[in-house]
């Protein structure tokens, strides 16, 4: 389940590695990577509690589309109103058929 987050600052969405790490450093559910960049930069620490609702909102939309993604209950067995035909009702009317012996 990949989860796709909203970055606070610039406001796009973007979707971090799944282990929220990426190869310089931990990936911020708040900040894009560019935006965090600049924030590291400027010495910009982000918010413990927003960050834990960024990922808990992230993971109750996932869940959202996961739950709507979902197959439909199969149908059950339905009756259909007229019985196949049979190889023989299809053969003919009954006096065509020749009598055996």
């Amino acid at each position: 389940m990949r989860l796709v987050f909203e970055c606070v600052e610039c406001g796009g969405h973007y979707l971090p590695p799944e282990s929220l790490a990426y190869p310089d450093g931990p990936a911020s559910p708040i900040w894009c990577s560019r935006c965090q960049t600049a924030k590291r930069a400027a010495g910009v620490r982000e918010d413990p509690l927003l960050a834990r609702i960024a990922l808990a909102a992230a993971r109750a939309a996932a869940a959202r589309r996961a739950a709507d993604a979902e197959p439909a209950p199969a149908r059950s067995d339905v009756r259909p109103s007229r019985p196949p035909l049979s190889r023989r009702s299809r053969s003919g009317p009954g006096g065509v058929r020749g009598r055996l012996g």
